[in-house]
């Protein structure tokens, strides 16, 4: 039996750019994604949230992360404060949030 559409959890896509001379891995990304927002919003907000790192789109320095559409900007406030990947100075941003995959996709550069 199939879910009802209002019983369906909203998500919403969220493109982020690292800007630094040094390119980094999706791994050490996620996982500094993840302590920031664990840092943030603690354990029950993850729970609420739901956020999924989309480690098949990680190109370029740039990276997508799926989220619930009530925790937008909690999300965007936790890894936005992200100074340091693997010790070296990073400066994050958010570039577009959608409810679709494939228009987040187009501004992948």
């Amino acid at each position: 039996m199939k879910l009802l559409p209002s019983l369906k959890e909203r998500k919403r896509y969220i493109l982020f750019k690292i800007d630094s001379k040094e390119e980094f891995s999706a791994v050490d990304v996620k996982k500094s994604v993840d302590n920031a927002i664990k840092d943030f919003i603690g354990e029950l907000g993850i729970s609420k949230a739901a956020p999924s790192f989309l480690s098949e789109r990680y190109q370029n320095n740039q990276f997508i992360v799926k989220v619930n559409h009530k925790y937008v900007t909690e999300i965007v406030s936790a890894i936005i404060l992200i100074k340091k990947i693997k010790n070296t100075p990073v400066l994050l941003r958010s570039v577009i949030i959608s409810g679709t995959l494939k228009k987040v996709g187009s501004y992948i550069k």
